[in-house]
């Protein structure tokens, strides 16, 4: 991700950057230029205030309101600020209701538009906007334009015109503070990585399969930080996390789905990278080598779909899906060999 960031004196551009996110329908590449309000005095007590420590962190309460612009094309003297900039900015009441919506297919959005909701940062309501209000301050707009740039993992730099490109505004009336991952304590990473493991299973029942992959991975994002050893550091983490093997079961687990999720999306690579990882945390789950083994066949991988096809039917004999997938292995792998026969036969005729 590249950024350019100004002055904290200027009310015009001051950041702008290009990412990726991964949202029903596909990937998305995102271009966001910030725009501020002036400061006041009330906001900072000088310049250095006014940083991205200002910043919504993990488990931050945000009073947002995402707009769409009309066109494209407007100028930027048409974007719309916060009503009455001169007002002073409280936070967010730590008992404020946080809006819940159902994920939906057809939306990058994810949010209702034109209304004010609470939005607690880190959840994965919708990632275009959280990635936004990590970089935005109390009572700041910016402006958002989305191009859509490919399907799984076919990603393409030019946009699709299947999906014509969405310009939005994201404004940020006020939150509350929140953390970094380092600053959270192991029982609350754990906490979070619970929550997310559970929100994606529901994700995925409904078949937000984008969603229930967003949510494994960020649960494994915050898992991975979690240092768990024989040292004094590792047995005073201890006293806040459940027992390392349940962890390990947790992290195993979360590869699994997620290497689901992935398989789903046609994103096969990573689906192998994920099913593999699963199946060295815990090499007695026979999804996890199923999964391995759906990857490598997929991605014409033969020998590495035989075994973990085979592992399968070591730890679940009866398993009439890993035996008929053996049979395919084996079909595609003979008619593989008929097509090489009769080019080498060609060759040497």
């Amino acid at each position: 991700m590249d950024a350019n960031h100004s002055s904290p004196h200027d009310v015009a551009d001051v950041a702008s950057w290009q990412s990726v996110a991964a949202c029903p329908g596909g990937l998305w590449k995102i271009q966001l230029r910030r725009k501020h309000r002036q400061m006041l005095k009330s906001d900072c007590r000088d310049v250095e205030d006014f940083s991205f420590t200002s910043c919504p962190r993990l488990g931050s309460l945000c009073q947002v309101r995402v707009r769409l612009k009309a066109d494209v094309e407007e100028s930027d003297s048409s974007v719309s600020h916060f009503e009455n900039a001169e007002q002073s900015f409280t936070e967010v009441p730590a008992s404020a209701e946080v809006a819940i919506f159902p994920r939906r297919q057809d939306s990058v959005l994810q949010l209702p538009l034109d209304k004010w909701v609470t939005l607690r940062l880190g959840e994965g309501q919708c990632d275009v906007t959280e990635a936004c209000l990590e970089n935005m301050r109390a009572g700041e707009t910016s402006e958002v334009l989305l191009s859509h740039v490919g399907n799984g993992s076919n990603v393409s730099p030019v946009p699709s015109e299947g999906h014509p490109p969405l310009l939005i505004t994201i404004e940020l009336q006020t939150f509350t503070p929140g953390l970094e991952s380092w600053e959270m304590s192991a029982g609350d990473k754990w906490d979070w990585v619970m929550g997310h493991k559970e929100r994606g299973g529901v994700r995925f029942k409904s078949g937000d399969v984008w969603g229930a992959g967003d949510s494994y991975g960020r649960a494994l994002k915050l898992l991975v930080t979690l240092r768990v050893g024989n040292t004094a550091a590792g047995t005073e983490l201890q006293q806040d996390l459940p027992p390392a093997d349940q962890i390990r079961t947790v992290k195993a687990e979360l590869y699994s789905n997620l290497s689901l999720c992935q398989l789903k999306l046609n994103q096969l690579d990573r689906a192998r990278v994920c099913a593999s990882k699963a199946t060295q945390l815990e090499p007695g789950v026979a999804k996890a080598w199923y999964r391995l083994g759906q990857a490598c066949q997929n991605l014409n991988e033969l020998d590495g779909a035989k075994r973990a096809f085979r592992r399968v039917l070591e730890l679940q004999p009866d398993s009439s899906a890993a035996q008929k997938a053996l049979k395919d292995v084996a079909s595609k792998e003979k008619e593989t060999n008929a097509k090489l026969g009769l080019r080498l036969s060609k060759m040497f005729s």
